[in-house]
């Protein structure tokens, strides 16, 4: 089939190289010229393991190409996927749909035959049926279906997730549309990926039910983390004796300095917002939201602590800066507000990520940029563990407590153990445990 995906960002460009490893001829389309230039140069804007290979590779089949050209895209294609942003809008904290909306006028004016319009960008309920609407008064002869199709990605394991999903989301409210959408996913079949076929609304609901759920799970074993520092307990023992119950899964049950990234912030708030439009409050998810602010700047707090209650004068080395390991994402990254929170209290900081250098510069000021873990921790009152990158998993500690100013370690990830650490000399804090395990 042929494809266009409106967007190169990455959902729009990790969804159209693994669309066209299918064996669809597909064509990602960009309004930002020098993006397209760099990608048909075989350069990506964003750090995906294996998404250069992937895009090498069927660039080269001629299955993906780039363009900026919607005109001459849209009248020949099949399906198109409106993959742009909605971030959180200023001021309210409500999707904006600006670039949904407009893509959607663009490819009304240009469309012709019968087309399915599929939104993968994250959006409000009812918002289909406002692109169905736009798109109508725009071309009155144009022979649409409008589907949703959300995305199910978690960053550093894309295209797995998109290859081998849980499952496959389909909001239609046209049998046309369904056939369709059936052939788009059929290479899937062989992996048996169960398509789950709703209403356009159900599916637009669900992503933020989805993600909702699990920033609450996430947000409920950071709670218990907090509770075992009190009664001493140990955090990973209660989230490992509570996840093996098949009703809860052990996954998401990673106690950490709070949930950041793309997706949980903006979607959570997104959903408060809209069920209080509709008078149908989620106070779950209020909660979550304002209980994982406040666990980004009580972080940075316990950073502090660790220091003897003052960091004035001190120099903090920080090790890992985007939200997660196997990404250059820094949106609403905890280490933001933890380094905030350090700089606030008169602290110097050193910063270090294997992947978010570039894009931790356009976000956090005023601190030292290392190259390496050892370079951020020379000289270092206490070295920080707020990201889990697989570089941090073995550190060599007899060169750290030579290269540091105190030996003192807070591991924000839990990714060593207490006795393992303390025994080679360091004063060790971590999250949800007992110092002496």
């Amino acid at each position: 089939m042929k494809i266009t995906m409106i967007g190169a960002g990455y959902v729009g460009l990790v969804s159209g190289a693994c669309f066209a490893d299918f064996g669809h001829e597909v064509v990602c389309l960009d309004k930002v010229e020098g993006k397209v230039e760099a990608l048909r140069a075989g350069r990506i804007p964003i750090f995906e393991p294996g998404l250069d290979q992937l895009v090498a590779s069927n660039a080269a089949s001629g299955r993906l190409s780039f363009s900026t050209d919607l005109a001459k895209c849209v009248p020949e294609s099949d399906v198109i996927f409106i993959a742009v942003g909605t971030p959180s809008r200023r001021g309210d904290g409500h999707a904006d749909l600006t670039y949904v909306y407009d893509a959607a006028r663009e490819i009304a004016a240009h469309v012709t035959g019968f087309t399915v319009i599929v939104t993968k960008s994250t959006v409000p309920v009812g918002t289909g049926d406002e692109v169905e609407r736009i798109m109508r008064e725009t071309n009155r002869d144009a022979d649409i279906a409008v589907v949703s199709n959300p995305e199910f990605l978690r960053e550093g394991a894309a295209i797995d997730d998109f290859k081998r999903p849980d499952r496959i989301v389909i909001g239609v409210n046209d049998e046309r549309a369904r056939d369709v959408m059936t052939e788009v996913y059929r290479p899937l079949y062989l992996n048996q990926a169960p398509l789950l076929f709703t209403t356009r609304r159900t599916s637009e609901l669900t992503k933020y039910a989805g993600n909702a759920f699990l920033a609450m799970k996430i947000t409920f074993i950071n709670e218990m983390a907090d509770l075992c520092e009190k009664v001493g307990a140990n955090v990973q023992d209660v989230a490992r004796g509570i996840g093996l119950d098949g009703r809860i899964g052990l996954k998401f049950l990673h106690a950490g300095p709070g949930y950041g990234g793309s997706c949980f912030p903006k979607d959570t708030l997104a959903l408060v917002k809209t069920a209080q439009d509709h008078d149908s409050p989620v106070r779950l998810i209020e909660t979550t939201v304002a209980i994982n602010d406040s666990r980004k700047r009580a972080m940075g707090r316990k950073v502090i602590a660790a220091t003897g209650g003052d960091v004035r004068g001190k120099t903090i080395g920080v090790l890992g800066l985007t939200f997660k390991p196997n990404t250059d994402d820094m949106r609403d990254s905890p280490a933001i507000t933890i380094i905030q929170t350090l700089l606030d209290a008169g602290a110097a900081v050193k910063g270090y990520d294997p992947e978010g250098m570039a894009n931790a510069r356009k976000v956090i000021t005023d601190i030292t940029y290392s190259d390496g873990p050892y370079d951020a921790a020379e000289g270092a009152d206490a070295l920080v563990i707020v990201t889990e990158w697989d570089q941090f998993r073995a550190l060599d500690f007899d060169r750290l407590r030579h290269c540091m100013n105190s030996p003192v370690i807070v591991d924000l990830r839990n990714i060593y153990r207490n006795d393992d650490v303390s025994k080679q000399g360091f004063t060790y804090t971590s999250i949800g445990r007992p110092e002496t395990e």
